[in-house]
């Protein structure tokens, strides 16, 4: 797990953050599992599922996705994330892109207080909208591990 934040000015943002970098790093070790164990993924049209490298790039990248909007949302500084890389580079790629999407995760939230989280203009139907989309982003890579773990489960029970 990553270096506490003892600089963050709301306790529930700073909460997220940290869950989040938590859930992400074991998404890519039940990952690299899945793909040691040559999980397949159901057959689906949804285009995130044609693989594994194909969901790696989907949970790397929407993790990004959702700080900018975070941001958007709170009107911060677009946080400007680097690049993903190419869906053919991503296995590569991906322990080395995790670390300083974490790192660069840990960045703009700092300053953000409790009061800041729920503006007086609230998004319609979503009055906690940045506890919300932090909330997400912690269970978004939790679903996909999740998934790969029955994935994985699956298949040993067929295998014995």
């Amino acid at each position: 797990m990553a270096e506490p934040l003892p600089d963050y000015c709301s306790r529930a943002a700073r909460a997220l953050v940290l869950l989040h970098d938590e859930k992400m790093r074991e998404f890519i070790e039940v990952w690299q599992r899945a793909r040691a164990a040559n999980v397949r993924l159901p057959t689906t049209p949804d285009a995130h599922y044609q693989s594994l490298e194909h969901l790696l790039w989907h949970v790397l990248n929407s993790s990004g996705l959702y700080m900018v909007r975070m941001c958007g949302h709170l009107k911060l500084p677009d946080p400007q994330p680097e690049p993903m890389p190419d869906i053919e580079n991503v296995e590569a790629q991906a322990a080395a892109y995790l670390e300083r999407l974490l790192a660069w995760w840990r960045v703009p939230l700092a300053g953000v207080t409790d009061a800041d989280m729920e503006p007086e203009t609230y998004t319609p139907g979503m009055r906690y909208w940045a506890d919300a989309m932090l909330e997400h982003a912690v269970m978004h890579p939790l679903r996909h591990s999740f998934q790969l773990r029955e994935l994985m489960t699956a298949q040993d029970r067929q295998n014995s």
